[in-house]
């Protein structure tokens, strides 16, 4: 009889396994079809504008996360699509525009506009070049501390379209790890230099986590035109959704900081909100 009942009482935990795994394999079913289908084409909507203060993660706190294998278990990241073309602008009610500088950080430049952006309480974009950042680590540790937002553009500021694929992932990569250790997080945007891009640029850059962003307003202050045609152009394309390309490296900056000095307090001055985008993450 014993031999009997350990025989039924196996079946019917086998039998109730069987259930509880059918069960399982229908949530996952459900759990998949709801997901987005692979290779489904990437929708190019605008980044919404953020919220007036992000706070990046200090470097101290960056060196402070738990080694591998401790703490919580992380969540997978979320997945970067990969885009066809580059953000021009952002979304988002009221008169919101975004101020970004690039081919920095440069200690000649880059000081004077972090204190102005300071003294106005604006948060702003800086597209680094990794050769300079290398050098100037308490830079980005400064722009971390200040909640403006960091992104990658290359190394060496090359014309992407001139490398090899090889040659594209290496620019972006060293970049990437020099943010990481200065500014305390890997950099979630890459811009191109040169406004010249290529496939092999989106799809390295989607790899890395990154999503691309150009401009809607160039200031051209590379060529130094005089400081008042900067803030002619600046002032003139200012409308919402504005993305504004400028410079704190890269050549003599001055005046492009004296530049920001008259057409940010203009701008605020005119009920226009200055903020960071906000990544819609897939």
């Amino acid at each position: 009889m014993k031999k009997d009942q350990l025989l039924t009482r196996r079946r019917a935990l086998l039998a109730g396994a069987a259930v509880l795994g059918a069960a399982g394999a229908a949530g996952t079913a459900r759990l998949l079809t709801a997901a987005e289908p692979a290779g489904s084409p990437a929708r190019n909507t605008a980044p919404v504008a953020g919220p007036p203060v992000r706070r990046a993660l200090k470097p101290s706190a960056y060196r402070l996360r738990p080694i591998t294998g401790y703490g919580p278990p992380r969540s997978a990241p979320a997945r970067t699509v990969v885009r066809h073309e580059p953000f021009l602008r952002i979304s988002g009610r009221g008169r919101s525009m975004v101020l970004t500088f690039d081919d920095g950080p440069d200690p000649r430049y880059t000081p004077d506009i972090l204190r102005t952006l300071r003294e106005y309480d604006v948060r702003a974009m800086f597209f680094v070049c990794g050769e300079m950042a290398v050098d100037n680590k308490d830079l980005l540790s400064e722009m971390a501390d200040d909640g403006h937002v960091v992104g990658n553009h290359t190394w060496t500021h090359p014309r992407l379209t001139e490398l090899s694929r090889s040659g594209i992932r290496s620019e972006m990569e060293r970049t990437s790890e020099v943010i990481e250790q200065a500014y305390g997080e890997p950099p979630q945007w890459f811009r191109a230099p040169y406004g010249v891009w290529n496939r092999a640029a989106f799809q390295l850059g989607a790899d890395l986590g990154m999503e691309p962003l150009a401009w809607t307003v160039d200031s051209l202050d590379w060529t130094t035109p005089g400081t008042r045609t900067i803030v002619n152009r600046v002032e003139d394309g200012a409308a919402p959704g504005v993305v504004v390309l400028s410079h704190d490296a890269g050549g003599d900056r001055s005046q492009s900081v004296r530049a920001l000095r008259d057409y940010l307090p203009a701008l605020l001055d005119s009920g226009y909100h200055i903020t960071v985008p906000r990544r819609q993450f897939a």
